[in-house]
């Protein structure tokens, strides 16, 4: 298991979301998998956050578990730019250690999120789209088929070098994880969607080499008849494609 300092010095490993409305099931959930090798760090969601409140809730991991939190609230990314600093510091005052940030609102969001978060000491982890089939303008949505790729680049020039990728899509993780080593060394990548939402960590760790990669995993932890397990094989998994790529 890595120390907090080190875990994105590994090449890959699980990150288990802790999508739950208690803490007492938090509590469970950390305890049960905290000391499992290629757990490396635990993200938490907007969930968890509003039901137990960030303080409250990182208090309680960290109680049980070192490893690094990191805070999804990625739809503060696409906030007015002034609430950049306010947001940052409120999550470095929670004792989070990266926050995954979705800065849709256009180059200055991109800027300020991505900006202050250094600033106020924390990692920002920067993504633009979700593993949904109406996502995409292309596919009925609302979001402009090139977003990720523009928040990623302009991410890169204001200084990030983690990013999310959804797993369901292997050729997209390909076609942005060869772009981003064109311009980060070594980028850190998360990539939630395996499992229920079609990725598979072989598939996806493969399409990314030279990357550090990261599975992101919610249910097929959390709502296993033995989360345990489930860690123990799925961080098994992760450090043995990560090995191999």
């Amino acid at each position: 298991m890595p120390d907090a300092a080190d875990w994105r010095s590994t090449d890959g490993g699980v990150i288990p979301a802790l999508d739950v409305d208690s803490v007492d099931a938090l509590r469970r959930l950390v305890e049960a998998t905290t000391d499992i090798d290629g757990i490396v760090a635990y993200k938490l969601g907007i969930a968890g956050a509003l039901r137990l409140g960030l303080p409250a809730a990182v208090q309680a991991i960290r109680e049980i578990s070192h490893l690094p939190i990191i805070y999804d609230h990625q739809k503060a990314g696409p906030d007015i730019p002034d609430m950049a600093h306010r947001f940052s510091q409120l999550c470095r005052e929670a004792g989070v250690t990266a926050i995954v940030l979705f800065p849709l609102a256009g180059q200055r969001a991109v800027s300020e999120f991505v900006g202050q978060a250094r600033v106020a000491g924390l990692t920002p982890i920067v993504g633009g789209a979700l593993p949904l089939p109406e996502y995409f303008a292309s596919a009925g949505g609302f979001v402009a088929d090139d977003a990720l790729e523009r928040i990623l680049g302009a991410a890169v020039e204001h200084g990030a070098g983690h990013f999310v990728l959804p797993a369901h899509d292997a050729a997209a993780v390909r076609l942005h994880a060869k772009a981003l080593q064109d311009r980060v060394d070594r980028p850190v990548l998360l990539l939630p969607g395996i499992g229920a939402l079609g990725g598979s960590i072989p598939e996806v760790f493969a399409a990314a080499v030279g990357c550090r990669r990261y599975a992101v995993v919610g249910r097929a932890i959390a709502a296993a008849d033995d989360p345990r397990e489930a860690a123990r094989r799925l961080g098994e998994e992760a450090l043995t494609a990560a090995g191999a790529n």
